[in-house]
């Protein structure tokens, strides 16, 4: 049993080898466009059109000539204790890629965006943070947390719970030494009747069993998104999802080690501001804007919500506590922080209701220099509909999952993943196609209360296994997981 997660960390921490050579040109190649606009064209991996699903024989997605997917996973399906999976699939990572023997296996960390619900069983989770009722006397428990899927050859081979107890688990990120760090998107006021808060971010293992249900608490407590770490510094980038008083932070850990739960050992955490300016607003940012960033000290990560005045005298009421205190010194502000996604020296950010119609934007920081580019910023709905989860492939392409309205194009409706091309435009890589009966459903041993027109629903989750041969991702409702393969050597994906 040959572990080779480190080989990978070398990898992404040296870029010396030859395969990243084109995919760091390409996104170096994005750095130079001129101020204007996101442009859509057709994608080089040519049209798409409804594709059987190998599992089920379902047509859920539509995607291009010679790509096949298998679905796993669904909500309901019974996981390896018994259980039925959760529901409400969100952000999901690569966290173990090992041989076993002559196989490989891919273990991934997937989210459920859960509030509260009235099952204490918290689908069996070895590690639970918050056992305790929503409200006093209530019935009401945190019903978010995580599940381990196990991937094989080219096959699912089954799924484990990780942690419960946690509530709305959005998005997070993978790190370098092989877990996922899964984030709460509440509200810094969430708390349990027994005195749990929420809002914060967890460490998830490979192994459930090693999972510690321990919130780190020095990254903040308000609306977590997305989790980004630089292997050079070990520091965490983080996005908030609060419309309108969103911070970008990122937290410097004391513990630089790079092992779980090195992270919890404490940290400083700190928030995005432009130099030498004051409560810059990038809300509507838009293609080629850029920004030198510093980074002021928030002073009490864990503080309550409440109202700041800026050093540029505007108020910004109800922010989250972490906020609050960046504010009133300069900090930044996006509209809503969503996907962070680390690759080659850069740091990828989407604000998904951005840009000059809110249709959203995104954000390359040079990690070396801090200047932070707009490179992608939506002008219609057609272009792109509200980018969520972002991920880059292993060829450096830049893969966008929409969470916007229910898109109408020349493929038919349902929202799609868009591929961001070398040149800053974008094209349809694959689009929802679930819409489906309850008979079609019962036929293949699935819930039929999952059935109908689910077209309009979210793509999220999005993550490349090591090699770039699979592309893993989820639609959140009815909560599907698909591992897609294909000739990405046609694209940059």
């Amino acid at each position: 049993m040959t572990d080779i997660n480190q080989k990978r960390r070398n990898l992404i921490k040296g870029f010396g080898t030859l395969p990243f050579v084109g995919a760091l040109t390409a996104l170096h190649a994005r750095e130079a466009l001129a101020a204007g606009t996101t442009e859509r064209v057709s994608s080089p991996y040519g049209a798409i059109a409804p594709v059987n699903d190998l599992t089920t024989g379902l047509p859920l997605l539509q995607l291009p000539a010679g790509f096949t997917y298998k679905s796993y996973g669904w909500t309901g399906d019974l996981m390896a204790n018994g259980l039925p999976t959760p529901g409400a699939h969100d952000g999901m990572g690569v966290v173990r890629t090992r041989k076993l023997g002559r196989s490989t296996e891919i273990v991934l960390v997937r989210n459920h965006e859960l509030g509260t619900g009235s099952d204490a069983s918290f689908f069996g989770a070895p590690a639970v943070y918050d056992n305790t009722p929503s409200s006093a006397g209530g019935s009401s428990y945190s019903a978010g947390g995580t599940t381990n899927l196990t991937f094989r050859d080219g096959n699912w081979i089954k799924t484990e719970p990780s942690l419960g107890g946690t509530r709305t688990n959005c998005a997070g990120g993978p790190t370098p030494w092989g877990t996922w760090l899964t984030c709460e998107e509440v509200g810094s006021d969430s708390v349990s009747a027994g005195g749990f808060k929420h809002g914060y971010v967890f460490e998830v293992t490979a192994d459930p069993l090693q999972t510690s249900a321990q919130p780190i608490v020095g990254m903040g407590r308000f609306a977590h998104e997305a989790a980004g770490i630089d292997p050079t510094t070990g520091h965490v980038y983080l996005s908030e999802d609060s419309g309108g008083k969103s911070g970008l932070y990122r937290y410097v850990p004391v513990n630089t080690s790079g092992t779980p739960g090195s992270l919890a050992q404490g940290g400083v955490l700190q928030m995005a501001k432009v130099v030498g300016q004051n409560n810059v607003s990038v809300i509507g940012a838009q293609l080629g804007d850029s920004h030198a960033l510093e980074w002021v000290t928030v002073a009490n990560p864990d503080q309550n919500r409440g109202n700041a005045t800026g050093l540029n005298g505007q108020v910004i009421s109800n922010a989250s506590g972490p906020f609050v205190q960046g504010w009133q010194q300069g900090a930044l502000r996006m509209n809503r922080g969503e996907g962070i996604w680390y690759f080659g020296g850069k740091m990828y950010v989407m604000d998904t209701s951005g840009g000059p119609v809110a249709q959203g934007t995104i954000w390359e920081i040079d990690l070396a220099s801090q200047v932070m580019t707009c490179i992608y910023a939506s002008p219609s709905t057609s272009v792109g509909t509200m980018g969520d989860n972002i991920t880059v492939s292993p060829r450096g392409g830049l893969l966008i999952c929409e969470d916007g309205s229910n898109i109408t194009d020349e493929f038919g409706t349902g929202l799609r993943l868009m591929s961001l091309h070398d040149d800053g435009k974008v094209s349809i890589f694959a689009k929802n196609n679930i819409n489906v009966t309850s008979a079609q459903l019962t036929a293949v041993g699935k819930k039929a209360s999952l059935a109908g027109d689910r077209r309009g629903n979210e793509f999220c989750g999005a993550c490349f296994d090591p090699s770039g041969r699979y592309l893993f991702v989820n639609i959140q409702t009815p909560g599907i997981t698909f591992a897609i393969t294909g000739p990405w050597t046609k694209g940059s994906l």
